[in-house]
């Protein structure tokens, strides 16, 4: 792990909460099971796994980001025909259908929608780094999904403060 300010250092495989790794759980000290490191498993590795899943993290709001364009685009395609039929009735008919042929429905990219787009995005680029973050995590880490934060989170937290509590179900235990 790396340092952050104010901790004691990087967790290691053992030592959270003085708890061995894969030991019987008690409310408050430290990640479950699905969030520990595996046996073995050294601070270099974590965080470079870490690493990968922090920048798939990037992909997927760029996949939001991708939607949203998709989502903004046909809403404008929505509003552009809605004022066209009005300057059409203004009468500006001419000038309205024209606008409409050269613009209203038009591919984005060449030979795209949006839809296509986000589709192609999906099935490829998007696939391949999710399935490679997976395969990742699989091989190194046992399929365990962030266990770099929550290592990050124990060292960083204030146990026995409330609202620092390691999981949701030891809130209002007083651990």
């Amino acid at each position: 792990m790396t340092e952050q300010h104010g901790s004691a250092g990087p967790l290691g495989d053992d030592d959270v909460a003085g708890r061995p790794a894969g030991g019987p759980r008690s409310a408050g000290d430290g990640p479950d099971d699905a969030h520990r490191r595996p046996p073995g498993v050294d601070d270099a590795t974590v965080e470079a796994v870490g690493g990968v899943t922090a920048a798939l993290e990037v992909i997927e709001h760029a996949r939001g980001v991708l939607y949203e364009f998709h989502r903004l685009i046909g809403q404008g395609d929505i509003e552009l025909g809605q004022a066209l039929d009005k300057l059409e009735a203004a009468g500006h008919a001419e000038l309205a259908e024209r606008i409409r042929a050269d613009v209203l429905g038009a591919n984005v990219l060449a030979g795209r929608w949006t839809f296509q787009i986000v589709e192609d995005f999906d099935a490829g680029y998007h696939a391949r780094f999710r399935e490679a973050e997976q395969r990742l995590r699989d091989e190194l880490m046992a399929g365990r999904r962030h266990v770099y934060e929550a290592g990050l989170k124990e060292q960083n937290r204030t146990h026995g403060r409330a609202g620092h509590e390691a999981l949701p179900e030891d809130v209002g235990t007083g651990a």
